[in-house]
């Protein structure tokens, strides 16, 4: 695997969950878009996890 997209993947994952974060501790927080967030980290996850 390429170390280079592996290296982005995670940063990727990073930003994900900053922004789940984010959007959580807001005080009306969007769950739609946290759930959204959310899934998207989890297949960027599956594809680190598959590397």
């Amino acid at each position: 695997m390429n170390t280079a997209h592996l290296s982005a993947l995670e940063a990727k994952h990073a930003v994900l969950d900053q922004r789940i974060y984010a959007e959580s501790h807001r005080p009306q927080p969007d769950t739609g878009l946290i759930a959204t967030l959310k899934k998207q980290k989890l297949r960027v996850k599956d594809e680190i996890s598959e590397q």
